[in-house]
């Protein structure tokens, strides 16, 4: 039977960032955060293509769709009826003009050529001589502008005769507009830049965007201008796709194929251009897009008559697609689940969710707007009225743990609550069903770590609460870790002439050897040079807990050949203990780690762990010089043994004089017992002293002298 915390946890969605993660249909999201009944949205039309990337609507309500990968363009009237109009022999057909005599031009790529379709029959209007063309502007007087991509030039076309009007000196011309006093707008890529054009080759920089695409214009009532720029990927992503005749790209080797049914699969290999047909197969070649963490991948700017600039809205996230402006309200569309977003009195709203890849194009019609779709290409009307009910599917919440589940509220009623949980990260056919919340708000969802919810929105919620009792997840001690070290010791003599090395643990003794003194004295004691310094063990661990409970340790020892733990320490919240490493006899111990969450949980809903370390050799005692002989006046024998640490050094100092460093005998001085000579070159004559030092594995140092006569 699964443990479960002494606390309650709650999971809260009250705002934009909460809410926005979720699913929406026919359901609004407020900026401050409120979820209410959205405007009505209808599938109008589905040409079953892959993408619409242009739509236009005539001034007899009639609206034009062109389509991708197959170069196809529908005509669709009021009620939702459409038809195909005309299959060009390209494959993209991006941009899409109506004009006011009922004519409709068509312009594709790559290969870029428009298309003049009158009374059903297309015949080849104007070829600018370009790859791409992007966007087509109708002007009051029936001229035609062309926008086109990598020669970055507008073309000027009237009665199928045309010239450049403009050279921008960039890449692509991506977006067209015509402004209230017939004048024509245009954005670019890859600077970024607006231009406002008022006379062949005469223009005028309206903003140089700090973003390096310019996506869409829309010209406002006012006479303001609404621009929407992108990180620069999107023109990239849409030419490499329509071009297949693209070169591969370093660093992108994989291509994209899309056949005639629209399905797409992933080819290797690179592939030889062919004839364009009716229903061509278009294979691309993705090309490298550079995106930096924390900046703005889209952003929307307002240009206002004086020129003067703001920024509207900015999105790490999404790319925004297009915009338009209806009845005092920006509107714009983006490529997350095919968002389209309403910004009215500097507030922005999440309207609606196509959930579709993209929502590519934006149109105002009578009673409404019309959104067209990338990924499913299909066209959404979206009315004034608002739906009669909305639904709202909450994000999935994970409880990192298994879970019960309890009281589910919402702000405001709703006319059906529902609840579903289930062990996996997205919902599939291993959860429980979706279940009705009754009036008590108790879901009966079974334990689980995820959990999710949705509602019927009538009413406007603006703040959901799920409360749970999370598992209570046992901690964890992750790591033991012993180390020495040495303090000096508090009763050592004062003044110290010289202090012994660090690791000294012995003691040496000095005599006296002058003359006797008076009779009546007490004598001259011998002086003890006490040991300097004191070993410590400090023991090290550190622990955590998952649900971030507070812990408590409890710490233990256990020497070679015992069979209990003995305790150091108990109920501590500290992360080491220090003890004198004197208080253990030579030998082997582990040291065992055990944590509590009891401190955070109730009687029998405490968990603990522990971890034992690995064994850690206490040596204490010095190795032994077992022998110290002279074979001959200048050579010397020395034979060391250590119970425990293997030897490590050993040294000789000739009168007091520096210490000098003597290998063992095989070559290595690496075992419990080693023997040492000693050959030194011929000695003045008289006494001489010969004093020898070994220091085991624990730091543990002895000390031997030999007269030399």
């Amino acid at each position: 039977m699964p443990l479960y915390a002494a606390s309650t946890t709650a999971w809260e969605l009250n705002t934009f960032a909460d809410f926005v993660r979720g699913k929406f249909s026919g359901v609004a999201l407020t900026r401050d955060g409120r979820l209410e009944r959205a405007p009505g949205m209808k599938l109008l039309y589905n040409p079953e293509e892959s993408a619409i990337w242009s739509v236009a609507v005539a001034s007899n309500g009639r609206t034009y769709l062109g389509t991708g990968p197959r170069g196809k363009l529908f005509e669709v009237d009021a009620a939702g009826q459409g038809k195909l109009l005309f299959t060009a022999p390209q494959p993209m057909i991006f941009a899409v003009a109506a004009a006011a005599n009922g004519v409709v031009y068509a312009a594709t790529s790559p290969d870029g050529r428009v298309y003049r379709i009158e009374n059903g029959r297309a015949t080849e209007y104007y070829h600018p001589q370009a790859k791409y063309i992007w966007a087509l502007a109708v002007a009051p007087d029936g001229r035609l502008f062309v926008a086109t991509g990598d020669q970055g030039k507008i073309h000027v076309v009237t009665n199928g005769r045309g010239e450049v009007y403009y050279d921008t000196g960039q890449t692509h011309v991506t977006a067209l507009a015509i402004d209230a006093q017939g004048r024509l707008l245009a954005g670019s890529e890859p600077n970024g830049i607006v231009y406002r054009i008022t006379a062949k080759d005469k223009a005028f920089v309206l903003y140089d965007a700090a973003l390096p695409e310019i996506r869409s214009l829309a010209v406002a009532a006012d006479g303001s201008l609404y621009v929407a720029a992108l990180g620069g990927s999107l023109a990239k992503k849409t030419a490499a796709a329509a071009n297949p005749n693209a070169p591969a790209v370093a660093g992108a080797p994989i291509s994209i194929t899309v056949t005639d049914d629209a399905q797409a699969g992933l080819d290797l290999k690179p592939r030889e251009a062919k004839p364009a047909t009716a229903t061509p197969a278009v294979t691309s070649t993705l090309l490298p897009t550079v995106e930096y963490a924390g900046v703005e991948k889209s952003a929307i700017y307002r240009i206002l008559p004086d020129n003067t600039v703001e920024t509207l809205w900015t999105s790490k996230e999404e790319n925004v697609y297009d915009l338009l402006e209806r009845d005092g309200a920006l509107w714009f569309a983006t490529d997350l689940q095919g968002r389209i977003y309403r910004r009215a009195s500097g507030q922005v709203s999440l309207m609606a969710q196509t959930e579709q890849g993209e929502t590519t194009r934006l149109f105002s019609v009578s009673g409404g707007l019309l959104a067209a779709t990338a990924n499913r290409g299909q066209l959404f009307r979206l009315t004034a009225e608002p739906v009669a009910q909305g639904q709202y599917e909450s994000p999935v919440h994970d409880a990192n743990t298994v879970a019960k589940w309890g009281r589910l509220m919402l702000s405001g009623a709703s006319p059906r609550l529902e609840m579903r949980a289930g062990n996996t990260t997205r919902p599939d056919r291993t959860w429980s069903d979706w279940e009705a919340v009754p009036a008590s708000g108790k879901p009966a969802s079974p334990a689980a770590r995820y959990a999710q919810w949705r509602a019927a929105i009538v009413d406007p919620i603006d703040s959901a609460k799920l409360l749970y009792l999370p598992q209570n997840t046992p901690p964890l001690v992750k790591s033991i870790t012993v180390v020495g070290q040495t303090v000096a010791a508090q009763n050592a003599t004062k003044p110290a002439a010289a202090a012994p090395a660090a690791t000294a643990a012995y003691t040496l003794t000095v005599t006296d050897t002058g003359e006797t003194g008076p009779a009546a004295s007490t004598g001259t004691p011998a002086q003890t040079i006490l040991r300097s310094s004191t070993r410590q063990l400090v023991i090290v661990w550190q622990g955590e807990d998952p649900d971030g409970d507070s812990l408590t340790y409890q710490l233990s020892y256990r020497g070679e050949g015992e069979s209990r733990w003995k305790l150091l320490k108990a109920n501590t919240t500290e992360l080491a203990f220090t003890v004198d490493a004197d208080l253990f006899a030579d030998g082997r111990y582990w040291f065992r780690v055990s944590a509590s969450d009891k401190l955070a949980n109730a009687g029998d809903a405490a968990r603990e762990a522990e971890l034992v370390s690995s064994p850690v050799l206490i040596d204490n005692t010095p190795p032994v010089i077992t022998e110290l002989k002279a074979t001959a006046r200048t050579e010397y024998t020395v034979s060391a043994q250590d119970n425990l640490s293997e030897l490590r050094r050993c040294e000789y100092s000739l009168d007091a004089g520096p210490w000098n460093l003597l290998e063992a005998e095989d070559g290595v001085t690496d075992s419990l017992t080693e023997t040492f000579k000693l050959k030194l070159p011929s000695l003045a004559a008289g006494e001489h002293t010969l004093s020898f030092r070994l220091t085991d594995a624990a730091g543990n140092v002895s000390a031997k002298k030999l007269l030399v006569n």
